[in-house]
């Protein structure tokens, strides 16, 4: 419970923070269109695609940042 006490304080921030940072990982990508289309490229691929690169990594830090903004939320209840 020590440690709880002394990440209180900064949970607020830490929790708007990985919102912001959801919400932007979330909004930067487009469902069924590569990363190009969101920055106005155009997509031959449409009938298969799968993720690499920046776009696997965008699917990858949205997902880390949902359990961890999850897991602040609990947090902050049990708080």
């Amino acid at each position: 419970m020590e440690i709880i006490q002394t990440v209180q304080p900064a949970l607020p921030y830490v929790q708007i923070t990985l919102s912001i940072l959801l919400v932007a990982a979330i909004l930067l990508q487009q469902r069924g269109s590569s990363l190009g289309g969101a920055f106005g490229g155009d997509n031959f691929s449409s009938a298969f695609h799968k993720r690499r690169g920046a776009e696997l990594f965008l699917f990858k830090f949205a997902a880390g940042m949902a359990v961890l903004f999850v897991f602040a939320t609990f947090l902050n209840i049990l708080v």
